[in-house]
């Protein structure tokens, strides 16, 4: 009686892994529109819920009225087309000053403005539970554990209860706004690690995807943190849980192996525990491409001219830029100790070469970031006092927040990219400088350290800790010919193209696809088994 459901089971899941294997070609491009139709196909009728700390637009009062501002986050710049090509629902923390101005009743709001692809669901938080769950347990504490980046986690009792307080208004809000029992929920970062399993609780048929941006450490590292069982078990009511590589996935396998009475199958990379199945995979998160028009940019040239005049660099000047926001795990102290070592190994640079860090301050209330804005300062201060000369600074810091078209300008205008992380889970900075280099001209000079290596040999690789030689391969990117620079720069746009964000959630949405359409026919086949030994009349 079953063979009819095995056969019906076994050819739709080979139709499903062809997709999968054509998807991995490079013939077969990612875009918005492939994406929709992933979704039409494989998700077709399914409810997309996205679920982030960090909303996608901001309402902000200013002089003028009421203005919309996009956060500088990673994260944002990721999802933001996946939810723009789904037409679901974005929950997210409210924190604009106008943001309760604008919602419905619902607290809703259509977004993007002037296009209202989908809705943001604002979820409200007081100043108390904002300190406690955001500044508090997640970046005093899970932060700094998951970076491993020399600073100590901080963990505090009640940082812990307003985690979990807040964990659950979140999971409440996906259950409001769910309109069937099985949404598919998009979970985004280390901000909710307990949401999964209470979505889970009131939505057992629900699709959870959780996807955790940053790093996950070893086993001995996570043992640090007081509530490691609670935050294991909450992301286990995931159905699939991603990381940037396969080295994190590895890494929480071990972990769960350690601190969890769970079943582990290595070779499937799989999770049994409580009866229900989590698949681990690594999801290489990217950029959505730019498109072929282009519009706005402006010529190199044009680019170059501009951020000549406007920041007073000598007009034939080397400029290498970095783009980060101020957090002691993206090596900025690093990187201007290597600008300071090139300026005195190389004197024949000073006065040609420039730095240029933005640096947008962020998670300003935390004693941690204060004195490691105030160290960088320093450090540039320093570096500006022993070289500079009147018509010349090596070193400029612009410490404010630039929105996506300034940082493009710089991107054109620069002749190095430098992203030395301590620790990143991917980093979107060094493939968003690829995309703009639409001239092949310019280096990327990356971190090891980033997972962003890794799909990245062209950039020239360097361990941000060594001084010496980030120095050397920014003298090395400096001098570097330019047909050596168009043929790695080549590869490097090939490499981003392809795999771009919308592959990323192509990806994840094609194994919720394949998971949901197993669970589908197994309840058939349980309701048929169950029809079967029922007794009969």
């Amino acid at each position: 009686e079953l063979a009819p459901l095995a056969t019906e089971l076994r050819g739709r899941l080979r139709d499903l892994e062809d997709e999968y294997r054509r998807s991995q070609g490079p013939e077969a491009e990612w875009t918005a529109e492939r994406l929709r139709a992933l979704l039409r196909t494989q998700l077709s009728g399914d409810q997309v819920i996205v679920v982030s700390n960090r909303e996608p637009y901001i309402h902000e009062r200013g002089e003028g009225g009421i203005v919309v501002k996009r956060p500088a986050s990673g994260l944002v710049t990721a999802v933001e087309p996946v939810m723009r090509a789904c037409s679901g629902t974005w929950i997210a923390h409210g924190s604009g000053s106008a943001d309760q101005a604008v919602v419905d009743a619902r607290d809703r709001v259509a977004v993007p403005p002037g296009h209202e692809d989908y809705w943001l669901r604002r979820v409200w938080l007081t100043p108390e539970e904002e300190q406690g769950y955001y500044y508090g347990f997640a970046n005093e504490g899970m932060w700094p554990l998951c970076h491993v980046a020399h600073v100590r986690p901080v963990f505090r009792e009640s940082d812990w209860e307003a985690y979990r307080a807040v964990n659950q208004r979140f999971a409440d809000a996906v259950v409001a706004e769910a309109r069937s029992d099985d949404p598919v929920v998009l979970v985004q970062d280390y901000h909710f690690a307990l949401l999964p399993a209470m979505v889970r609780e009131k939505l057992p048929q629900a699709t959870i995807l959780t996807f955790w941006h940053i790093p996950w450490p070893n086993p001995e590292s996570f043992g640090i943190c007081p509530w490691r069982r609670e935050i294991l078990q909450g992301m286990l009511g995931s159905t699939i849980l991603g990381f940037h590589t396969r080295y994190h996935c590895k890494n929480f396998l071990e972990t769960v192996d350690r601190y969890l009475e769970a079943r582990i199958e290595h070779e499937h990379s799989t999770i049994a525990f409580r009866d229900k199945e989590t698949l681990v995979e690594s999801y290489p998160i990217s950029i959505a491409w730019p498109d072929a028009g282009h519009a706005g940019w402006q010529p190199v040239a044009d680019c170059r001219r501009h951020v000549v005049e406007r920041l007073g660099l000598p007009a034939q000047a080397c400029i290498a830029v970095g783009v980060d926001r101020f957090d002691y795990t993206k090596g900025i102290l690093e990187r201007l100790n290597a600008v300071e070592r090139l300026l005195e190994k190389h004197p024949e640079m000073v006065g040609r070469f420039v730095f240029v860090q933005v640096a947008a301050p962020t998670r300003g209330a935390l004693d941690e970031y204060k004195s490691f804005q105030q160290r960088v300062e320093q450090t540039a201060g320093r570096i500006n006092q022993r070289f500079g000369k009147p018509d010349y600074q090596p070193v400029h810091l612009l410490a404010r927040h630039h929105e996506p078209d300034a940082v493009n300008e710089l991107f054109r205008a620069a002749d190095i990219c430098v992203v030395t992380s301590l620790h990143d889970g991917m980093n979107l900075v060094c493939k968003e400088f690829v995309a703009a280099r639409d001239d092949l001209a310019g280096v990327l000079v990356l971190s090891r350290f980033a997972g962003a290596a890794r799909e990245m040999p062209e950039a020239l690789i360097v361990n941000p800790y060594h001084v010496e030689e980030t120095a050397d391969a920014l003298h090395r990117a400096a001098t570097m010919p330019a047909a050596e620079q168009r043929e790695r720069m080549a590869s490097l746009r090939s490499t981003v193209r392809e795999f771009n964000v919308y592959r990323w959630a192509g990806r994840m949405l094609a194994d919720a696809g394949r998971w949901r359409l197993r669970a589908r026919i197994e309840a058939r086949v349980r309701r048929f088994q169950a029809d079967e030994t029922a007794p009969h009349a």
